[in-house]
């Protein structure tokens, strides 16, 4: 990390979803990393307990992070941690919509509808939600930016998890349509990984991670700093002029013919 970006978020508070763990809290550690104070959420409050201690150890004791467990389409939890960002820190100037869940796996003719609808209130839904609740609250008076994260298969089909990825397709939308309508005070980008080594991802490349990493150009899978260090850009004012964009981040592999 060069010094100019050391603190580039001094005095900036971010909400980051679904960071207990995982890219989100890849993220949540990256942004300390670079001067900002975080709220964190997921459902599982010894988690988030755990990811504080961290991300408080990362910072040398200072406290830079508190945590606020709920479920991310539960819209009082969400007015809570917006509530409690506000009331610790004094603002919310940044916003990551990390949480996804995907408990379908198979065809689309085998579909459980229920659980459907359910990944679309998770990670379509909750996600508008959010940025009303950050908006209304502080970034409508001051500003802000905003990433989704969405995934590969929002824009390459993907065998099994075809829902999952048509759910980022619309959060892909989303971002475009958020970006053009809160603008020019909240920037909103998006964010695509491939497959990153996550417990979430983990049945994808378990046992068999070289043979997976082939078809990348870059011959390996993602972490989750590989994401939080384009996350951390495009919420920087480095991506000042950059609004409505969804950046994959790949290792290459859309560019190659896929299965």
């Amino acid at each position: 990390m060069s010094a100019d970006t050391a603190r580039r978020f001094e005095g900036h508070t971010a909400i980051v979803t679904g960071a207990s763990r995982g890219i989100g809290l890849g993220i949540a550690e990256r942004l300390v990393a670079d001067g900002a104070r975080v709220v964190i959420t997921a459902r599982k409050k010894e988690a988030l307990d755990a990811a504080v201690t961290h991300l408080i150890e990362l910072a040398g004791g200072e406290r830079v992070a508190i945590a606020v467990a709920g479920k991310a389409d539960d819209t009082d939890h969400q007015a809570e941690t917006v509530r409690t960002a506000i009331e610790t820190f004094g603002s919310i100037d940044l916003l990551v919509n990390n949480t996804g869940i995907n408990p379908v796996y198979g065809p689309l003719v085998d579909l459980d509808l229920d659980a459907a609808r359910k990944v679309v209130e998770v990670n379509c839904v909750a996600a508008v939600s959010w940025v009303q609740q950050v908006h209304r609250a502080w970034m409508a008076e001051h500003g802000g930016a905003i990433v989704n994260v969405s995934s590969l298969s929002s824009v390459r089909t993907a065998p099994n998890i075809g829902f999952y990825g048509a759910s980022k397709a619309m959060l892909n939308s989303l971002t475009e349509l958020l970006a053009v309508e809160l603008g020019p005070k909240v920037r909103v980008n998006g964010v695509a990984p491939a497959v990153v080594k996550t417990r979430f991802a983990a049945a994808l490349y378990e046992g068999h991670e070289e043979q997976a990493a082939q078809a990348y150009p870059l011959k390996r899978l993602g972490d989750p700093d590989d994401v939080a260090g384009v996350v951390a850009f495009l919420l920087s004012p480095d991506a000042a002029w950059l609004t409505g964009q969804t950046v994959l981040i790949d290792g290459g592999v859309s560019l190659t013919a896929g299965d």
